[in-house]
């Protein structure tokens, strides 16, 4: 479908989807609100189902192959030895029909116990095809406005207990596919920007029978340190560089039933500017030290509250609340969601329960997505299932 839509509104689009620069501010109805104005926000978005149901909660839950966007760390103390992840999410959906982000992952065990790993993922951030146009509803070209970003990662467990993890990251973003002039903002080229990962997880489980147990995890990850990015001669942006801790708690009441609550809080590592035009000046080192010695640190801190319920580790049942200042965006909503587990296959499911208006409105309100995972101990080998553990026949006694 095409979109007959001004180069801001792609902007508006790109803009809306997650806390990112604060770049000036503005008093509405007596509340001083930042507003986000910066660079490749598609990487903060939640990107399994899982976590969206949790309100996006999972730096400290039990690792899946999503574990390399929100802690990379977590990998090697995953079960399996393999795993594949799948997720597509609809994009204002209550608006336009042809935006989505796809996202992939997997990661695969190795060495004699098990204990490292290495990962990668990639990230497709589609706004659909678009005709713009400038204030006087002239047309400046047609365009596919497009992002993503690939990554890949090594991980491994410092003991039993404890692991560390660190990721590389390569970014593209051209969020004005087709155009190579816009009117007012000079040359116009698409951005490209280099970051890194660097992930702790801790998890330590005491035994009580053998059928109960309980299980805190802990874990931290510095994400998108890198590169600004630049999408003409003139000027550069921060990308969404954050700073993330959780903690989970766990417990398995018995062979059927167990418990995961689970808390992260996040804070992006970015200066909140007052300014109107470049921060060019503004050193990625300066500005995430600036980041911690400007306004009301407490109020920077978005909050998100998640539990998953499991019955015989097949049914999960999952809720979560997101909470952020009125001052850092004011959005405030409610998770839910399902998951399903047999064999090597999982299904996750995660609804997010329409809250707020205007800015304060989640893009993924009304939305319901969907993630597939994969997860297996050995390579599928011709004739065997990759998780077949049956012992082959024995010999027949010599003649």
């Amino acid at each position: 479908m095409v979109k007959t839509i001004a180069f801001l509104g792609t902007i508006l689009v790109t803009g809306i989807t997650v806390s990112s620069v604060r770049a000036q501010t503005a008093n509405i109805n007596g509340t001083n609100t930042n507003f986000v104005t910066t660079a490749v926000p598609f990487l903060r978005i939640s990107p399994d189902a899982r976590a969206g149901a949790m309100g996006d909660a999972s730096i400290a839950v039990s690792p899946d192959p999503n574990a390399q966007y929100w802690d990379i760390a977590k990998i090697p103390f995953s079960e399996k030895n393999y795993g594949i992840s799948m997720t597509y999410t609809p994009w204002l959906k209550d608006l336009v029909p042809d935006i989505f982000l796809a996202y992939l992952a997997g990661y695969a065990k190795f060495g004699d116990k098990g204990d490292k790993a290495i990962s990668a993922s990639m990230r497709y951030f589609s706004l659909g095809n678009i005709a713009y146009t400038d204030g006087l509803g002239n047309s400046i070209g047609t365009g596919m406005p497009r992002e993503y970003s690939f990554d890949a990662g090594y991980s491994q467990k410092l003991s039993e207990y404890l692991g560390t993890g660190l990721s590389l990251r390569y970014i593209h973003s051209a969020i004005a596919s087709g155009v190579s002039y816009i009117p007012g903002g000079g040359d116009y080229r698409p951005g490209n920007a280099f970051s890194a990962d660097l992930g702790v997880y801790y998890a330590k489980k005491h035994e009580v029978t053998d059928d109960k147990s309980h299980t805190f995890s802990f874990g931290a990850v510095a994400s998108n340190i890198g590169s600004k990015i630049s999408y003409n001669s003139s000027r550069k942006d921060f990308i969404p560089m954050n700073l993330g801790v959780g903690v989970a708690y766990k417990s398995q009441w018995d062979a059927y039933n167990s418990i995961t609550f689970a808390l992260d809080i996040n804070k992006l590592l970015v200066p909140v500017l007052n300014y109107q035009g470049s921060d060019t000046q503004v050193t990625v080192v300066n500005g995430i030290l600036t980041s911690f010695g400007t306004g009301n640190q407490f109020k920077e801190i978005d909050w998100s509250l998640g539990a998953e319920y499991w019955y015989q580790n097949t049914i999960a049942f999952r809720a979560g609340y997101f909470y952020e200042d009125a001052t850092n965006g004011d959005r405030q909503y409610i998770t839910c969601g399902v998951g399903v587990k047999y064999n090597i296959f999982a299904l996750n499911a995660s609804y997010l329960v329409p809250q707020g208006s205007g800015t304060t409105r989640n893009p993924l309100s009304n939305t319901l997505r969907f993630s597939l995972i994969f997860e297996f101990n050995k390579l599928e080998s011709s004739g065997s299932s990759a998780d077949d553990t049956t012992p082959p026949p024995p010999a027949a006694p010599a003649k």
